[in-house]
């Protein structure tokens, strides 16, 4: 399909053509793990066995791709695999890494508690101040890692200041574009060199499949990335694909839904006497408010906020809270709440990277406004 079909269009058609056997308009759950080779060597259509290459995952990688204006997507099995796979690809022992100051808590446990053993090291940074960053690269820097927005604190970085910095050191930028999707922002647009997706969140958008996704800009890298995708393993299987590809089939309407509903809360939070401060790249007194606006399409749904009383009101607020479900992950139609320091963030406490203790991270789901309004409104008390 063409890449200049609107984003919408390409989210319910590119890698879905119609079935050629039967017309099915949905791509079919390739439930299998080998195919029957015309003659030895003989791979039709390139397909030997599901780990190397399925039907089903070729049509959500191909999807992907389009998505994020990139040449090559990737499928993987959750999040961190497919950040695993790309890390083995980039680094060598001797190799290093300047990662956000607030990044997700299982990312940083990657580097901390993985990477760290293979001889890889790795620096802090703010990444909102492409300064800072420049400042924290040094001769053995192969690779600028972003979160924007940040998990859970909701920072922005200016994705062309900084790969200006990156290239300019022949440092890779990878993005992790999570929170946002590529609906509302498109990070190899903006000099990106790979875009990384936990697609358990908005690109599913159900809370049904755990998935993981790479796409990067250059073909080169694509093949290389594929060959360790193949050697390693940790593919997303078919119906995983299948389910995530339906969920990007709405994921347009579903983002200026959570946008929307997430604007409200945050005018809720704002003016609420028990709450301290708040954390959304859509409020202009987010310091970095300007470049959200220039590089996203709108906000998101991800809204972070601070209790009066410390970390148990914080805690208590998650407690009483009914239509927001207390939970991990995030992205769902349904609404979450959860305390970062004592549940996804738990692996950063004592680190550079901790969070507030006074800290509650919603994901504010599709429901009505007026419904979640309320759910907080008693929370808070």
């Amino acid at each position: 399909m063409s890449d200049q079909h609107s984003f919408e269009t390409l989210a319910i058609h590119a890698g879905q053509e119609a079935d050629p056997l039967t017309g099915a308009v949905v791509p079919p759950i390739y439930q299998v793990s080998t195919y029957k080779q015309d003659g030895v060597g003989g791979l039709r259509n390139g397909y030997e066995y599901s780990r190397s290459a399925n039907p089903t995952r070729t049509a959500l990688e191909e999807n992907l791709a389009a998505l994020e204006g990139g040449v090559r997507g990737l499928a993987f099995a959750s999040g961190l695999a497919a950040e695993d796979c790309l890390l083995r690809t980039l680094l060598s022992p001797g190799d290093h890494v300047v990662i956000p100051n607030d990044a997700y808590g299982g990312t940083f446990r990657l580097f901390a508690k993985v990477v760290g053993r293979w001889g890889v090291e790795w620096s802090v940074a703010d990444t909102s101040d492409p300064a800072a960053v420049r400042a924290a690269l040094r001769p053995e820097t192969k690779v600028i890692w972003v979160e924007t927005p940040s998990n859970p604190l909701l920072g922005i970085t200016d994705i062309a200041a900084v790969a200006g910095v990156a290239h300019e050191a022949g440092v890779k930028l990878v993005v992790d574009n999570t929170f946002a999707s590529p609906y509302l922002q498109q990070p190899l647009s903006l000099g990106a060199d790979v875009v990384v997706h936990s697609t358990t969140k908005y690109m599913g958008g159900h809370s049904d499949v755990v998935g993981g996704a790479l796409v990067t800009a250059d073909a080169g890298l694509g093949e290389e990335l594929a060959f360790h995708q193949n050697a390693m393993g940790a593919v997303a299987g078919p119906f995983d694909a299948w389910l995530t590809l339906r969920g990007i089939k709405t994921l347009a309407v579903r983002m200026d839904r959570h946008s929307a509903n997430a604007e409200r809360v945050t005018e809720l939070l704002v003016s609420h006497p028990k709450v301290t401060e708040v954390f959304y790249p859509g409020l202009p007194g987010h310091r970095l408010h300007e470049v959200a606006a220039k590089q996203m399409r709108s906000f998101g749904g991800m809204v972070s906020f601070r209790v009066a009383g410390g970390e148990e009101a914080a805690v208590e607020v998650c407690n009483r809270a009914k239509l927001f479900t207390l939970g991990e992950s995030l992205g769902g139609v349904e609404s979450l709440i959860e305390h970062p320091g004592r549940m996804t963030h738990a692996s950063v406490a004592g680190s550079q990277l901790e969070v507030p203790a006074d800290l509650v991270r919603v994901s504010v789901g599709i429901e009505s406004v007026d419904d979640l309004l309320a759910d907080l409104t008693q929370a808070l008390g």
